[in-house]
């Protein structure tokens, strides 16, 4: 059940999600905020008004009655489930005045419905839940607005939140292994929890054996070693789907990485090219790139169980795991920028022994923030699982897609704890993602 919250808090957090759309279009002309049909990105003219569509059509039209501030055409044009992703830049869609005036008419309904219903200053336990669901979706489509920036070209964004981070870029590598011991998690979240995603429900005793986790991500020097010995043309390290997607794709790096000359690298970010980070975690590499990687390492990617294990378990009395966990990997205090990468502060990764605030009780660094970490699993549902209101969210994509974990550096961190669930399909490469590894073979030694 969702703990109400206030509806000031409410407020202000749909106001700041507003504030980053409109941040990540400002500097956009018109052409680029159509962009070119492309199949992994959405033209943002239309993405921003899909935005307010979520909060309008779940809200103001399912829950209270309410009718479209645009009428029938807002179903025409903003569904993103019934209008298919290719013909979004054929749209009759409102210029860019039309558009913003959109948003901001479903914008004021919704802070008056919140106003007017209030008691005593606190929203009830519908509205906590699903205003906080459209925020966090919201959130997720600032995300997205950020990658189509990057898969674009476009110029680096100018946030507000961004901060001088040459220190984080400075502090190197951070290898070594983290001992996990076996026994018995509970994965997923608990009902207590003040918030959580359909997907997440419920958590459910899962049994797994000791294992080792590497207690930073793949760094992008550590990955340019498996480029260079010819890992991208050795079908050896893909499995039969990933080899498929190789040469099909022509894969040789990468996707925004840049050869300059013999074991050189550049790399793109947004607009600018810029020399290979080494000590950085990889970033927009798909799950097939990671998988390929640990098979020319002779490593893994860990299991969701034992990724949220290592992020959140504790060591028992008796050795094995404790029975309860961390609602963040340092602990209980919500993620400031000490702990994570997060709420795009950064504009890009940071290296990776960066933030030793944020280790998890086993010394895995930044698995909250900074990259998505692609897992072995799956998305599948959990025991219990049953949909919440926007049905589609998580159904749709069970059994077709791969899970990752922990956020990125474009994350925003209210969203964020252990138990989160993100899920692409395995070629996806232009979303935030990187991994970790673990060994092949398990030990207590």
């Amino acid at each position: 059940m969702t703990q109400p919250v206030s509806t000031a808090h409410l407020i202000a957090n749909m106001q700041d999600a507003r504030n980053r759309t409109l941040e990540l279009i400002q500097d956009l002309d018109d052409q680029q905020l159509m962009g070119p049909k492309i199949r992994t990105v959405n033209p943002l003219k239309w993405e921003i008004a899909h935005t307010a569509y979520f909060y309008e059509f779940f809200i103001l039209r399912q829950l209270y009655g309410h009718d479209s501030v645009i009428g029938d055409r807002a179903d025409e044009l903003y569904d993103s489930i019934n209008v298919h992703h290719d013909v979004r830049w054929d749209l009759p869609l409102p210029d860019r005045q039309g558009t913003l005036a959109y948003m901001q008419a479903v914008f004021d309904r919704l802070s008056e419905r919140l106003v007017g219903s209030q008691n005593g200053g606190m929203a009830s336990e519908q509205d906590s839940f699903i205003y906080q669901f459209g925020v966090f979706h919201e959130d997720m489509h600032t995300e997205a607005f950020l990658w189509a920036r990057q898969t674009l070209a476009y110029p680096t964004p100018n946030l507000a939140v961004a901060a001088d981070v040459s220190a984080e870029r400075a502090a190197g590598g951070h290898p070594g292994w983290a001992m996990v011991p076996g026994g018995r998690i509970t994965l997923g979240a608990d009902r207590s929890a003040p918030f959580l995603f359909d997907n997440e429900k419920w958590a459910h005793e899962v049994v797994i054996a000791p294992f080792e986790i590497a207690m930073a991500p793949v760094t992008n020097g550590e990955f340019q070693a498996f480029v260079d010995s010819g890992g991208y043309e050795t079908e050896a390290y893909w499995d039969q789907d990933g080899w498929a997607w190789c040469m099909e794709a022509d894969a040789k790096h990468p996707v925004y990485w840049q050869p300059d000359g013999p074991g050189n690298w550049l790399l793109r970010r947004f607009e600018k090219v810029l020399p290979l980070p080494l000590n950085e975690a990889i970033i927009h590499v798909n799950w097939y790139e990671a998988n390929a990687y640990c098979r020319w390492a002779g490593l893994r990617l860990p299991t969701e169980a034992e990724w949220e294990a290592a992020a959140l378990g504790e060591a028992g009395s008796d050795g094995d795991l404790a029975p309860l966990k961390r609602h963040y990997p340092w602990g209980e205090a919500p993620p400031d920028p000490s702990r994570a990468n997060l709420d795009g502060r950064a504009l890009g990764p940071i290296d990776v022994a960066a933030l030793p605030a944020g280790d998890s009780a086993f010394g895995c660094r930044q698995m909250l923030g900074n990259v998505w970490e692609w897992t072995a699993d799956t998305f599948q549902a959990f025991p219990g699982f049953s949909a919440d209101a926007y049905t589609e969210y998580s159904t749709m994509l069970f059994g077709s897609t791969k899970v990752l974990r922990g956020g990125a550096w474009t994350t925003r961190g209210r969203m964020m704890r252990g138990t989160y669930r993100n899920f692409f399909e395995p070629h996806r490469l232009n979303v935030f993602s990187g991994f970790r590894t673990c060994k092949l073979v398990t030990s207590r030694s």
